[in-house]
Protein backbone atom coordinates (compact mmCIF):
# COMPACT_ATOMS: atom_id res chain seq x y z
CA UNK A 1 0.00 0.00 0.00
CA UNK A 2 1.95 3.17 -1.06
CA UNK A 3 -0.48 6.36 0.47
CA UNK A 4 2.39 8.93 -0.36
CA UNK A 5 1.43 12.12 -1.76
CA UNK A 6 -2.37 11.60 -0.79
CA UNK A 7 -3.97 14.15 2.07
CA UNK A 8 -6.22 12.06 4.65
CA UNK A 9 -8.26 15.36 4.93
CA UNK A 10 -9.32 15.33 1.36
CA UNK A 11 -10.40 12.06 0.40
CA UNK A 12 -13.68 11.89 -2.38
CA UNK A 13 -16.38 10.29 -0.75
CA UNK A 14 -17.72 8.96 -3.68
CA UNK A 15 -15.47 7.54 -6.57
CA UNK A 16 -16.98 6.22 -9.81
CA UNK A 17 -14.89 4.10 -11.87
CA UNK A 18 -15.60 3.28 -15.59
CA UNK A 19 -14.15 -0.05 -15.96
CA UNK A 20 -12.86 -0.44 -20.00
CA UNK A 21 -10.15 -1.87 -21.89
CA UNK A 22 -11.17 -6.12 -21.26
CA UNK A 23 -11.25 -6.60 -25.00
CA UNK A 24 -8.20 -4.65 -25.79
CA UNK A 25 -6.44 -6.17 -23.66
CA UNK A 26 -7.05 -9.86 -24.39
CA UNK A 27 -6.45 -9.01 -27.93
CA UNK A 28 -3.33 -7.40 -27.25
CA UNK A 29 -2.26 -11.26 -25.74
CA UNK A 30 -3.94 -13.29 -28.37
CA UNK A 31 -6.79 -14.39 -25.85
CA UNK A 32 -10.58 -14.00 -26.23
CA UNK A 33 -12.20 -11.18 -25.03
CA UNK A 34 -14.08 -13.56 -22.22
CA UNK A 35 -10.29 -13.86 -20.65
CA UNK A 36 -10.22 -10.19 -20.47
CA UNK A 37 -13.80 -10.01 -18.94
CA UNK A 38 -11.53 -12.87 -16.13
CA UNK A 39 -8.65 -11.28 -15.39
CA UNK A 40 -10.93 -8.07 -14.58
CA UNK A 41 -12.12 -9.73 -11.57
CA UNK A 42 -8.64 -9.20 -9.77
CA UNK A 43 -8.51 -5.65 -10.97
CA UNK A 44 -11.98 -4.79 -9.50
CA UNK A 45 -11.01 -6.72 -5.90
CA UNK A 46 -7.72 -4.81 -5.98
CA UNK A 47 -9.52 -1.46 -6.14
CA UNK A 48 -12.18 -2.38 -3.64
CA UNK A 49 -9.20 -3.59 -1.00
CA UNK A 50 -7.50 0.37 -2.24
CA UNK A 51 -11.08 2.15 -1.70
CA UNK A 52 -10.52 0.63 1.90
CA UNK A 53 -7.77 1.59 2.44
CA UNK A 54 -8.39 5.17 1.55
CA UNK A 55 -11.47 4.80 3.83
CA UNK A 56 -13.68 6.02 0.57
CA UNK A 57 -17.78 5.97 1.66
CA UNK A 58 -18.76 4.67 -1.78
CA UNK A 59 -17.52 3.46 -4.80
CA UNK A 60 -19.96 2.73 -8.09
CA UNK A 61 -18.12 0.42 -11.15
CA UNK A 62 -19.92 0.53 -13.93
CA UNK A 63 -20.01 -3.39 -15.19
CA UNK A 64 -22.92 -3.99 -17.45
CA UNK A 65 -24.46 -0.99 -19.81
CA UNK A 66 -28.51 -1.14 -21.08
CA UNK A 67 -26.24 -0.76 -24.65
CA UNK A 68 -23.81 -3.63 -23.87
CA UNK A 69 -26.49 -5.99 -24.84
CA UNK A 70 -25.48 -5.51 -28.38
CA UNK A 71 -22.41 -7.47 -28.05
CA UNK A 72 -22.09 -11.09 -29.38
CA UNK A 73 -24.48 -13.34 -28.01
CA UNK A 74 -21.56 -15.81 -26.10
CA UNK A 75 -19.82 -12.60 -24.58
CA UNK A 76 -23.40 -11.58 -23.01
CA UNK A 77 -23.96 -15.00 -21.75
CA UNK A 78 -20.29 -15.34 -20.55
CA UNK A 79 -21.12 -12.17 -18.66
CA UNK A 80 -24.17 -13.02 -17.00
CA UNK A 81 -22.72 -16.26 -15.58
CA UNK A 82 -19.41 -14.32 -14.79
CA UNK A 83 -20.98 -12.12 -12.66
CA UNK A 84 -23.10 -14.34 -10.93
CA UNK A 85 -20.14 -16.77 -10.44
CA UNK A 86 -18.63 -13.49 -8.84
CA UNK A 87 -21.32 -12.94 -6.55
CA UNK A 88 -21.26 -16.31 -5.05
CA UNK A 89 -17.85 -16.37 -4.44
CA UNK A 90 -17.05 -13.22 -3.02
CA UNK A 91 -19.57 -11.83 -1.00
CA UNK A 92 -19.05 -13.34 1.99
CA UNK A 93 -15.66 -11.79 1.33
CA UNK A 94 -17.25 -8.58 1.07
CA UNK A 95 -19.00 -9.26 4.01
CA UNK A 96 -16.46 -9.74 6.26
CA UNK A 97 -14.70 -6.31 5.00
CA UNK A 98 -17.69 -4.46 6.09
CA UNK A 99 -18.94 -3.87 2.37
CA UNK A 100 -22.33 -2.91 1.77
CA UNK A 101 -23.44 -4.38 -1.39
CA UNK A 102 -26.48 -2.34 -3.72
CA UNK A 103 -26.76 -2.82 -7.86
CA UNK A 104 -27.78 0.13 -10.00
CA UNK A 105 -29.64 -0.40 -13.25
CA UNK A 106 -32.99 -2.11 -14.52
CA UNK A 107 -34.25 -5.51 -13.44
CA UNK A 108 -36.02 -6.38 -16.60
CA UNK A 109 -36.61 -9.61 -18.57
CA UNK A 110 -33.25 -9.80 -19.84
CA UNK A 111 -31.69 -10.46 -16.56
CA UNK A 112 -31.23 -13.71 -15.67
CA UNK A 113 -33.68 -14.16 -12.87
CA UNK A 114 -30.92 -16.53 -11.09
CA UNK A 115 -28.48 -13.64 -11.10
CA UNK A 116 -31.10 -11.20 -9.64
CA UNK A 117 -31.40 -14.22 -6.81
CA UNK A 118 -27.60 -12.98 -6.27
CA UNK A 119 -28.10 -9.79 -6.13
CA UNK A 120 -30.55 -9.77 -3.84
CA UNK A 121 -28.79 -11.74 -1.71
CA UNK A 122 -25.60 -9.85 -1.93
CA UNK A 123 -27.67 -6.93 -0.91
CA UNK A 124 -29.86 -8.56 2.31
CA UNK A 125 -26.69 -10.16 3.69
CA UNK A 126 -24.47 -7.15 3.33
CA UNK A 127 -27.51 -4.56 4.32
CA UNK A 128 -26.28 -3.99 7.58
CA UNK A 129 -22.63 -2.93 6.72
CA UNK A 130 -21.01 0.77 7.19
CA UNK A 131 -17.31 0.23 5.82
CA UNK A 132 -17.73 1.01 2.50
CA UNK A 133 -20.42 0.72 0.38
CA UNK A 134 -20.28 -0.82 -3.34
CA UNK A 135 -22.57 -0.04 -5.79
CA UNK A 136 -22.37 -2.14 -9.03
CA UNK A 137 -24.00 -0.74 -12.04
CA UNK A 138 -25.48 -3.74 -14.04
CA UNK A 139 -27.83 -3.19 -16.71
CA UNK A 140 -27.42 0.47 -16.04
CA UNK A 141 -27.49 3.57 -18.35
CA UNK A 142 -27.77 7.03 -17.05
CA UNK A 143 -30.30 8.07 -19.64
CA UNK A 144 -32.03 5.12 -18.88
CA UNK A 145 -32.21 5.88 -15.07
CA UNK A 146 -33.57 9.61 -16.11
CA UNK A 147 -36.01 8.05 -17.94
CA UNK A 148 -37.01 5.45 -15.37
CA UNK A 149 -37.32 8.49 -12.64
CA UNK A 150 -39.93 10.69 -15.04
CA UNK A 151 -41.92 7.58 -15.00
CA UNK A 152 -41.51 7.40 -11.40
CA UNK A 153 -43.20 10.97 -11.16
CA UNK A 154 -45.86 10.52 -13.33
CA UNK A 155 -47.08 7.15 -11.69
CA UNK A 156 -46.93 8.96 -8.40
CA UNK A 157 -48.94 11.91 -9.93
CA UNK A 158 -46.60 14.51 -9.64
CA UNK A 159 -47.65 17.55 -11.23
CA UNK A 160 -45.39 19.71 -13.62
CA UNK A 161 -44.93 22.76 -11.20
CA UNK A 162 -43.89 20.16 -8.03
CA UNK A 163 -40.90 18.72 -9.86
CA UNK A 164 -37.47 20.01 -9.22
CA UNK A 165 -34.22 18.26 -8.82
CA UNK A 166 -35.17 16.62 -5.17
CA UNK A 167 -38.02 15.49 -6.77
CA UNK A 168 -36.23 13.54 -9.89
CA UNK A 169 -33.41 12.93 -6.88
CA UNK A 170 -35.93 10.93 -4.69
CA UNK A 171 -36.91 8.92 -8.01
CA UNK A 172 -33.37 7.60 -9.23
CA UNK A 173 -32.13 3.78 -8.21
CA UNK A 174 -30.30 4.86 -5.27
CA UNK A 175 -31.43 8.01 -3.75
CA UNK A 176 -29.19 7.62 -0.80
CA UNK A 177 -25.85 7.47 -3.02
CA UNK A 178 -24.11 11.26 -2.89
CA UNK A 179 -23.11 12.33 -6.31
CA UNK A 180 -18.96 10.97 -6.94
CA UNK A 181 -16.62 13.48 -6.68
CA UNK A 182 -14.01 11.61 -8.76
CA UNK A 183 -14.73 9.41 -11.50
CA UNK A 184 -11.99 7.34 -13.46
CA UNK A 185 -12.26 5.69 -16.38
CA UNK A 186 -9.71 3.28 -17.72
CA UNK A 187 -8.27 2.61 -21.43
CA UNK A 188 -7.82 5.91 -22.56
CA UNK A 189 -11.17 6.68 -23.69
CA UNK A 190 -12.60 9.89 -22.82
CA UNK A 191 -15.84 9.46 -22.61
CA UNK A 192 -18.15 9.46 -20.16
CA UNK A 193 -20.39 6.51 -21.76
CA UNK A 194 -23.38 6.45 -20.28
CA UNK A 195 -22.52 6.16 -16.57
CA UNK A 196 -24.06 8.17 -13.65
CA UNK A 197 -25.20 11.30 -16.18
CA UNK A 198 -27.85 12.96 -13.45
CA UNK A 199 -25.48 11.97 -10.66
CA UNK A 200 -21.71 13.26 -12.04
CA UNK A 201 -22.98 17.08 -13.14
CA UNK A 202 -19.78 18.44 -10.91
CA UNK A 203 -17.66 15.22 -10.70
CA UNK A 204 -13.76 15.29 -11.39
CA UNK A 205 -12.61 12.90 -14.37
CA UNK A 206 -9.80 11.63 -14.39
CA UNK A 207 -9.40 9.62 -17.58
CA UNK A 208 -6.11 6.80 -17.16
CA UNK A 209 -4.22 4.79 -20.09
CA UNK A 210 -4.74 2.15 -18.09
CA UNK A 211 -6.30 -0.96 -19.49
CA UNK A 212 -9.15 -2.44 -16.76
CA UNK A 213 -7.50 -5.64 -16.25
CA UNK A 214 -3.93 -3.92 -15.62
CA UNK A 215 -5.59 -1.36 -12.85
CA UNK A 216 -4.76 -1.35 -9.43
CA UNK A 217 -5.17 0.15 -6.09
CA UNK A 218 -2.15 2.04 -7.10
CA UNK A 219 -4.05 3.93 -9.54
CA UNK A 220 -6.45 4.48 -7.69
CA UNK A 221 -4.49 6.33 -5.60
CA UNK A 222 -3.08 8.12 -8.14
CA UNK A 223 -6.40 9.31 -9.40
CA UNK A 224 -6.95 10.63 -6.18
CA UNK A 225 -4.10 12.08 -5.92
CA UNK A 226 -5.24 14.01 -8.84
CA UNK A 227 -8.47 14.84 -7.72
CA UNK A 228 -6.86 16.53 -4.59
CA UNK A 229 -4.35 18.68 -7.24
CA UNK A 230 -8.04 19.97 -8.58
CA UNK A 231 -10.10 23.02 -7.25
CA UNK A 232 -13.46 22.24 -7.18
CA UNK A 233 -15.50 25.58 -7.22
CA UNK A 234 -19.24 24.12 -8.57
CA UNK A 235 -19.80 27.11 -10.58
CA UNK A 236 -18.72 29.66 -8.36
CA UNK A 237 -15.65 31.95 -8.61
CA UNK A 238 -12.45 32.36 -6.77
CA UNK A 239 -13.03 34.48 -3.77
Amino acid sequence: MELDGVDPNRIPVHVGVVMDGNGRWAQKRGLKRTDGHAAGEEALFDTVEGALDLGLGWLTVYAFSTENWKRPADEVRYLMGFNESILVRRRDELHERGVRMRFAGRRDWRVPKRLLRRMDEATELTAGNRTMTLTIAFNYGGRAEIVDAVRRLVADGVTADKIDEKAIRRRLYDPEMPDPDLVVRTSGEHRISNFLLWELAYSELVFTEVLWPDFRREDLFEAVREFQRRERRFGSVDG
